[in-house]
């Protein structure tokens, strides 16, 4: 029976009216009461959900001991023996006295990490800085059996080993997940044996992905966590909500040597990549394209035209290299790598060193104000790759820039190790100038201004008296590297 109110009487209506106003402080109450029930039923919920996955990931991590043998005249490396154990001493103690500081003593080093089980025959994945160099193995699970383990391969550019435990026998193992899903703000599980603790778990959430330039190894992409992550951490998994592992625990930022809050573990599919060539050949080989880059910022977008900042520049082109034979030339600024957009010069890098010798890959670039893709047959990275070469200190000059150039003469062509009439070489760097700023030093050489060859004075008066900026552009070689930088009038 329908009933409405304005046709009660009052008193019957007044009645109703002050029940309902009654009724209210209760039924808040008992929705307050609902809510908190509510809430720490979801609370007890996620606490059991982490509860269980440790539960399940604990039995496949390890601890990994290792014991090196090293050489020294003193316990721990340099003593007060080895500081006289100079030509300089012998001066006054004779030669005898040099001679019997020469007699190294054998010390042995002790190490602990951590590592985890990745297959049921024994292997096992951890950092290469956990076993390298060392002259036993020992990994103990977390039912305390202990096992003697050999080194299978291992990386030190990317810092991960692969090691594997003799006569295994109903191994617990973690299954791996997909770095490439992780996002900022998710839950992640650290666990490890830091400061000999063994299956210390801590908890924390993925503060950052993609971290490089960290200056812990060659190729950087780290995973970047507020998970407590100690010394003997190093090995151990980072594992997601799901209980797969999504990186290595490699390194933490720290200036007490302790928990700061910042810490760093190698994408699971960076180390998968590596994982897969070591237990196949022990050795990791990777591809090449034959180029120099650098990434570009505003003065180097202006300076080439483009929009927008982004995208990484081709400083120089390596002769015989895959990217010389597909075309690519020095100016070129590469943007994305089989449709996928590059992030800057590390992204490119990463990617291009996880391809296969003879893969074929299409890059898009601008070239000139104009797009255009390039197909390129990846090649294999040469064993010296990356050393001698100058890094980022590179030079230039120019009176109002801090520099002072001079023309290449064949004696000092043949100094510096330059082609003849290959440029301008610098002789002086103004200190405190833009060009000090830059990095530029003596004895680098100017190839070309606002993209343009100089090997004269007088041709770089010529190009420098078609510039109405106070911005300059130089394409600057030291050794056998090149790159460019833009230079403001002081």
């Amino acid at each position: 029976m329908h009933m409405n109110l304005k046709k009660l009487p009052l008193p019957v209506s007044a009645t109703i009216t002050l029940l309902v106003f009654c009724l209210i402080p209760v039924a808040t109450q008992c929705l307050a009461q609902t809510d908190t029930r509510d809430d720490m039923a979801i609370l007890d919920r996620s606490s059991k959900a982490f509860v269980n996955v440790v539960k399940r990931a604990k039995p496949a991590v390890v601890n990994i001991k290792v014991q090196k043998t090293t050489k020294s005249n003193y316990p721990g490396g340099i003593g007060p023996e080895d500081m006289f154990n100079n030509p300089f001493f012998e001066q006054f103690f004779g030669p005898q006295f040099r001679q019997r500081q020469q007699k190294p003593r054998e010390y042995v080093q002790r190490g602990l990490g951590s590592g985890f089980i990745i297959s049921k025959d024994g292997y096992i994945m951890t950092n290469n800085h956990v076993v390298e160099g060392a002259d036993t193995i020992k990994v103990t699970l977390s039912d305390n059996r202990d096992f003697d383990a050999k080194v299978i391969g291992t990386d030190p550019q990317t810092d991960v080993a692969l090691i594997k435990i003799n006569d295994p026998e109903n191994l617990p193992v973690l299954p791996l997940g997909d770095s490439s899903q992780l996002e900022a703000g998710e839950w992640v599980i650290a666990i490890g044996n830091p400061f000999g603790l063994s299956q210390t778990v801590t908890v924390g959430v993925v503060s950052a992905t993609g971290r490089n330039s960290v200056g812990i190894s060659d190729y950087e992409n780290f995973i970047q966590t507020d998970a407590a992550i100690n010394p003997g951490n190093s090995g151990g998994p980072l594992i997601n909500g799901r209980g797969e592992v999504v990186g290595i625990n490699t390194a933490l930022f720290s200036k007490t040597g302790g928990y700061m809050g910042i810490g760093f573990a190698i994408p699971i599919n960076m180390a998968k990549s590596v994982e897969d060539q070591l237990q196949a050949s022990g050795k990791v080989t990777r591809g090449w394209l034959g180029v120099v880059i650098q990434n570009v910022n505003k003065d180097l977008a202006d300076s080439f035209g483009l929009k927008q900042v982004g995208g990484i520049l081709i400083s120089e082109v390596q002769k015989e290299s895959p990217a010389s034979a597909a075309g690519l030339k020095q100016g070129d600024v590469i943007f994305k790598l089989d449709g996928v957009e590059l992030k800057d010069v590390s992204d490119l890098r990463n990617r291009v060193a996880m391809l296969q010798p003879g893969t074929k890959t299409m890059l898009e670039i601008m070239r000139s104000g104009r797009e255009k893709k390039i197909q390129v047959t990846i090649g294999e990275q040469p064993a010296n790759f990356g050393k001698g070469g100058p890094g980022s200190q590179l030079g230039d000059s120019l009176d109002k820039y801090g520099l002072t150039v001079q023309e290449l003469t064949p004696e000092l062509a043949k100094k510096f190790d330059y082609a003849e009439d290959s440029g301008l070489i610098i002789s002086n760097v103004e200190q405190g100038s833009a060009a000090a700023v830059a990095g530029l030093k003596p004895g680098y050489l100017v190839e070309e201004v606002n993209r343009e060859r100089v090997t004269s004075l007088k041709e770089l008066d010529k190009v420098l008296s078609h510039s109405d900026s106070d911005k300059i552009l130089l394409r600057v070689r030291a050794g056998n590297y090149a790159t460019y930088v833009v230079l403001g009038a002081k």
